[in-house]
């Protein structure tokens, strides 16, 4: 969901944040001598002319995108036979496009090579020469955009895509458009039991590869691989566990085995270097890790025991992980909209209905029940009541703790604005019933207020994603390290009114007509890393963790935020960005990683940027009586 809004800000460009001048903290060992992060001066250093070429870039391939796009839809007219353009390739598709956008793309192309070539090893060369080195084997969780899916089908709808990715590749942008009926069969999971459609298989890619790149030019995970390997890392103590971000948590296992193969991947990393691991996740795949936690020790399950943990995992990198979930994904299973949809102009929104329109969207995102981890946690208690929320900003005309807000209030299909709480009965009520006895059967979405409820939740496999109704693992000399950016606008809230659209498919849609104040096209902006909101990320590292119930062996939690500060010139936003996926790239994350990783992680101190803080005290919760 929001990964596809991050790419279209990758090509359209987001250059509305002016970047701040503060310079990233420097880091002091305990001997005192002074570590400083790589200059990235030359990363600056790009053609002042680039911008605008971009722009010719992006119009003419655009342009002949919109051809191709329209060609598709003009086949329900039998204007034009498309299945000459199954055929298409690479080559006969540039022989099209005039020289002269060609020759800009090769240009770019060369200027964003030397700026990665440059920036892929400094920081890791620059460790290297302090002594840093391989120590702990690292095992990476990757998140959704970051984990490729191929199709496996040997059926014959599907032989045509067998070992190409219809997620994370250009063969899914191609099937997308020349082939969406079928995409959408393959994407999509059974609605009942949640597992493969009949006659389909699609998995996890396995390896860097399956992690490194989104499609070719998109990088992921390629910047912080390359920088472990200076340190000596390699497939022999670095491993990537990429999982169906499409299953739920109990459907991983159950159809891949993926814990299963996850712990012992840990167990043999112990083994081979006589070391424990270093677990980094990223995004969803920190609520992915968060459940393995309670599954290994459980018995019946993991069977691990309450000393696996302590035994076999040094540290957590948990990288803008989404804790507390994505308040994005609500509107997203409610509408098949956010804010990358409300927004866009009258035209786009008639292409985009044409070729997926919001119903066909909210059946996709309800038919991959991975997707409904995101909705949010805590309820009213984190996100506020109708007059309060913790992230209220001084002089601001309407609360973000009404997260859903109608305008007219006249029927059951818009009743009075609602909280988290009562939003997510409102989606139960007016989704179709597979969908909300999946949610009920595979998801919780409270807080447990006492010790006796988080024990008790700990033989409940429904509450191991929810951090806020289970504990953290017995495991003392675990150290757990929360990385990630803030400054950046994110969904907080939203406007919504009744579709009265008469073809519509759904009952109701965001306002995008509604413009004042602090609402934008229905949507109300708020702080965190551009997808994931400021307390999702930060409450459980800043305040949660520290609540005795939940963390009841005193794991050391450490918070370094890193404000988002993007290069104006860099697509990316270069090495200072804070962007949700983007500060994979950045140099001081990148820094941190690797000192973890090579047993330094004791050097780092914590580093407040935000007010998270201040916002986790009004957050009601609190310890035991």
């Amino acid at each position: 969901m929001s990964d596809f809004s991050t790419l279209r800000r990758r090509v359209l460009g987001d250059s509305s944040s002016e970047p701040s001048r503060a310079p990233s903290p420097n880091f002091t060992q305990k001997d005192g001598e002074p570590i400083t992060l790589i200059s990235s001066s030359k990363l600056q250093k790009l053609s002042k002319n680039r911008s605008k070429r971009r722009q010719w870039l992006v119009f003419g391939l655009g342009g002949l995108f919109g051809i191709v796009v329209a060609a598709f839809f003009a086949q329900q007219n039998d204007v034009l036979n498309l299945e000459g353009l199954m055929d298409i390739n690479l080559d006969s598709l540039l022989d099209a496009i005039p020289a002269g956008i060609v020759r800009d793309a090769k240009d770019i192309t060369r200027h964003e090579r030397e700026t990665v070539n440059y920036d892929s090893f400094s920081v890791g060369l620059h460790l290297q020469s302090q002594g840093v080195k391989a120590r702990h084997p690292v095992i990476m969780i990757p998140g959704v955009i970051s984990t490729g899916l191929e199709s496996w089908g040997t059926e014959e709808m599907s032989r045509q895509y067998f070992r190409k990715r219809l997620w994370g590749s250009w063969s899914m942008m191609r099937a997308l458009v020349l082939d969406k009926a079928s995409w959408k069969k393959h994407i999509m999971l059974d609605k009942l039991t949640g597992l493969d459609p009949p006659g389909i298989k699609l998995r996890a890619a396995q390896g860097f590869d399956a992690a490194d790149f989104f499609i070719t030019g998109y990088w992921i995970w390629s910047k912080i691989l390359e920088n472990l390997a200076t340190l000596g890392y390699d497939p022999t103590n670095a491993f990537t566990a990429a999982y169906d971000w499409r299953l739920s948590c109990d459907k991983l296992e159950l159809r891949d085995h993926y814990f299963t193969r996850l712990k012992a991947h840990i167990e043999t990393g112990v083994l081979t270097s006589g070391e424990k691991v270093v677990l980094v996740s990223h995004s969803m795949g920190s609520q992915v890790l968060f459940y393995f936690l309670r599954w290994v020790e459980a018995e019946g399950h993991g069977g691990g025991g309450p000393k696996w943990v302590e035994t076999f995992v040094d540290s957590w990198i948990n990288i803008s992980g989404s804790m507390l979930g994505a308040l994005k994904g609500y509107p997203a299973v409610l509408s098949g909209e956010m804010k990358d949809t409300a927004q866009l102009n009258a035209f786009a929104v008639y292409g985009l209905e044409k070729f997926l329109a919001k119903h066909e969207r909210v059946e996709l995102f309800r038919a991959t029940p991975g997707a409904s981890s995101l909705l949010p946690m805590g309820g009213d208690a984190v996100w506020g009541n109708k007059t309060f929320a913790p992230d209220d900003q001084v002089n601001q005309t309407v609360s973000y703790g009404t997260f859903i807000n109608f305008k007219e209030s006249n029927s059951s299909q818009s009743p009075a604005n609602l909280t988290v709480d009562e939003s997510h009965a409102y989606l139960m009520d007016n989704s179709d019933i597979w969908y909300r006895d999946q949610v009920k059967r595979t998801y919780s979405y409270g807080v447990a207020h006492t010790k006796a409820e988080v024990e008790k939740n700990a033989k409940d496999p429904r509450k191991w994603m929810n951090p806020l109704e289970t504990r953290l693992p017995l495991a003392p000399h675990l150290k757990i390290y929360c990385f990630y950016g803030v400054g950046k606008p994110t969904e907080r809230s939203y406007w919504y009114r009744e579709d009265r659209d008469p073809v519509s498919k759904i009952n109701v849609t965001i306002d995008t007509s509604l413009t004042t104040g602090e609402i934008d096209h229905g949507v109300i902006m708020g702080e965190g890393d551009g997808t994931v909101p400021l307390l999702s990320n930060g409450y459980m590292c800043a305040k949660g963790w520290r609540i005795k119930r939940y963390n009841p062996a005193g794991v050391e939690i450490k918070v370094y935020e890193m404000p988002h500060e993007p290069d104006r010139t860099s697509p990316r936003g270069g090495p200072n960005t804070g962007d949700h996926v983007d500060i994979l790239g950045r140099a001081s994350l990148n820094d941190l990683i690797l000192r973890v990783a090579g047993g330094k992680g004791h050097h780092i101190e914590e580093n407040f940027v935000s007010k998270i803080r201040e916002y986790s005290e009004k957050v009601r919760i609190y310890e035991d009586a």
